[in-house]
């Protein structure tokens, strides 16, 4: 999606819809299509048509297409001179394109990465983040997120009635969702949005109470039935790139730095990875500079967007490591420091501000 978003935003700028831009995918469009949601304008499939349609007239678009392997530049001053030496990309039809930037948007497991020889650091939170849509009783246009013992669970409303439900818990209990019927889940998903939790200590319950005063509690809607496929699950693990850029190369989103969906913030960082690559390939072409100069990718795409990115991922472990206890003074202080910031609306509205980019 992150690719698709980076072809849209170049073709949209003057400076840069003259490029020639080729878009690569394994997937055919037919694929893709039939890979959306059947929910209507679930967020995926309304942000991937939308993109689509702001796609330039002069892309080319080779789908599907597989990528067999890719030469670089290599990062001594002989190679770069004069930006003869150009990125080549074999397909495995038989193939080949050259190109002055090769962007890679392929995900956390990127081939391209592995490909363009750049290392990662991660590690695994030990869960795994189990994905479904649902229908709501009631419409609703609130996002909800229930922080339980195995981790959080978020009902994030679409259209028409339904949800997106991203659950975050136990590789065990992920297993016995996926395998559970369409009406176990949705028993499940019930019971762990509406069960009251455990008691607060009196003190601080006294406390609550007095922020919490006057304010109405709501509470989530009830999920009423499992629409579209099966819930699905994927392992939960922070990645981050070294390196983001080498000469011809670049990577964004999820190519570059993956993160633990507890805040929803993977997708907002990996649209900032494109806004900011597609202004630094703007200026270049306003400067005449070399689009795939190492030394320019590294000034205005890599530095800027690892800073940025570094600090959203730290914060955001930080929470995850946060919100794992479910009992205890430090559960208890959390609980009230966020009823604090709840009654604070100029707090609440900056770190929205921060979290939105």
């Amino acid at each position: 999606m992150v690719g698709t978003a980076l072809a849209a935003a170049l073709g949209s700028n003057p400076l840069t819809a003259s490029m020639k831009i080729v878009l690569l995918d394994r997937q055919s469009p037919a694929d893709l299509e039939q890979g959306l949601s059947p929910v209507p304008e679930s967020r995926n499939s309304a942000l991937i048509r939308a993109l689509s349609r702001r796609l330039p007239s002069s892309l080319t678009s080779l789908q599907p297409a597989s990528v067999q392997s890719i030469h670089l530049p290599g990062y001594s001053n002989k190679d770069q001179q004069g930006g003869s030496q150009l990125a080549t990309i074999s397909l495995e039809d038989g193939r080949h394109l050259r190109t002055r930037l090769l962007v890679a948007a392929d995900g956390a497991r990127s081939r391209m990465r592995s490909l363009a020889q750049l290392r990662t650091v991660q590690w695994m939170y030990n869960q795994r983040g189990l994905v479904a849509t649902v229908r709501t009783a009631e419409p609703h246009a609130t996002a909800w997120q229930r922080f339980l013992p195995t981790g959080p669970l978020a009902l994030l409303p679409v259209r028409h009635g339904f949800s997106n439900i991203v659950w975050s818990t136990s590789p065990a209990q992920a297993a016995e969702l996926e395998a559970s019927s369409p009406m176990g889940f949705v028993a499940a998903v019930n019971q762990a949005l509406q069960e009251p939790s455990d008691q607060t200590p009196s003190g601080l319950a006294s406390l609550q109470g007095l922020l919490q005063r006057g304010q109405q509690m709501p509470q989530p809607p009830l999920v009423s039935e499992l629409a579209g496929g099966s819930p699905k699950s994927f392992p939960l693990a922070l990645c981050h790139a070294g390196r983001y850029v080498r000469p011809r190369f670049a990577m964004i989103g999820d190519a570059a730095h993956a993160i633990h969906p507890l805040a929803g913030q993977g997708v907002n960082l990996g649209f900032a990875d494109v806004s900011c690559l597609a202004q630094a390939l703007a200026e270049a072409c306003e400067a005449g500079t070399d689009i795939g100069s190492l030394s320019f990718l590294e000034e205005h795409y890599e530095r800027p967007r690892q800073r940025a990115n570094v600090s959203m991922m730290a914060g955001l472990d930080l929470l995850k490591r946060l919100f794992t206890p479910q009992e205890g003074l430090l559960a208890n202080m959390r609980n009230l420091g966020l009823d604090t910031v709840n009654i604070m609306p100029a707090v609440k509205q900056q770190i929205m501000k921060y979290a939105m980019g």
